[in-house]
Formats: C-alpha cells, sequence, structure tokens
C-alpha cells in the first residue's frame, strides 16, 4: 500500500504541531532561559516544515526512478536491519569508557557508511556531528556528557 505525499506529509506535519504544542506546555526551569521545552519545540518545528514540504512535493522531481529490474543483493543485505539496535547496544556499553565524542564518531561514521556515504563525507561528519552535539548539549543545555579517553576542546 502506498501513500500519497499529501497524506504523508499532512501527518507528519500534525505530529510536529502536537510535538511543539506539548513542549510548549513544559515547565519552565527556574534560573535557566533553556529548558525542557526547547527539543520538543525544535524537533516539532521541524516535522512541522518537512511535512508541509513533502506535502507540496518539494523535491520530489529530484527522486530516483526505481528500476524495474531487482538487482541481486548478496545475502547480508537484509541484516542492515540489525545495526541500528547494534550501534545503540555500542554506544550504552562504551560511551562510559570512551566518551562521548569517540563512541558518537563511530556511531556516526558506520551509520554513513552503512548509509552509503563516501568515505570522503563519512570521516569528516563523524568528527563534526559528535562536536556540534557535543557543544549543545554541554554549553547550551548545560548536560554533562561523559569525557572518557578524550575531553571535549571547552
Amino acid at each position: 500500500m502506498q501513500l500519497s505525499d499529501r497524506v504523508t506529509g499532512a501527518v507528519i506535519a500534525t505530529v510536529g504541531v502536537a510535538a511543539a504544542w506539548a513542549g510548549s506546555r513544559l515547565p519552565g526551569v527556574p534560573g535557566q532561559d533553556v529548558g525542557p521545552s526547547v527539543f520538543p519545540m525544535i524537533i516539532g518545528g521541524g516535522m512541522l516544515l518537512c511535512g508541509v514540504l513533502i506535502a507540496l512535493g518539494v523535491g520530489s522531481s529530484l527522486e530516483v526512478p526505481e528500476d524495474p529490474e531487482e538487482t541481486p543483493r548478496p545475502w547480508f543485505h537484509g541484516l542492515r536491519a540489525l545495526l541500528p539496535p547494534a550501534l545503540l547496544l555500542f554506544y550504552v556499553l562504551t560511551v562510559d569508557r570512551l566518551g562521548f565524542l569517540i563512541t558518537a564518531a563511530a556511531v556516526v561514521g558506520v551509520t554513513s557508511l552503512a548509509l552509503g556515504a563516501r568515505l570522503r563525507l563519512a570521516l569528516p561528519l563523524a568528527v563534526l556531528a559528535p562536536l556540534f552535539v557535543h557543544a549543545v548539549f554541554v554549553k547550551l543545555l548545560r548536560v554533562p556528557l561523559p569525557d572518557g579517553l578524550m575531553a571535549a576542546p571547552w
């Protein structure tokens, strides 16, 4: 069963509105400008924007048409579905010893390569994304993340 992009976009936009509304109702933390409502509202706004863009068909001209002939895939191709839970388990088991930056870099790098990114893109992404996330959590949200083997530069 295939759903049209308008239906899918409308559902995503509706969930985004619900997330932003629910996030806006969270109580603030005394003495802090940024509270628990920030992430749900950012995620909800992003989902709303993406849902509207999907419903309007923005970017559909960039989609590659599917080949009617399926190319044979190796037997282990289906095992890629186990990658997200395996990476989550890896993160939980190693983040305290290795630290957030190293563990997140490994997770982002492996995920990028598994999704088909070239090494030329996966390596900078594996270095920069954890640094950005760490900076947001530590500097903006004041949530400490484990240092492990390598402390953050700030």
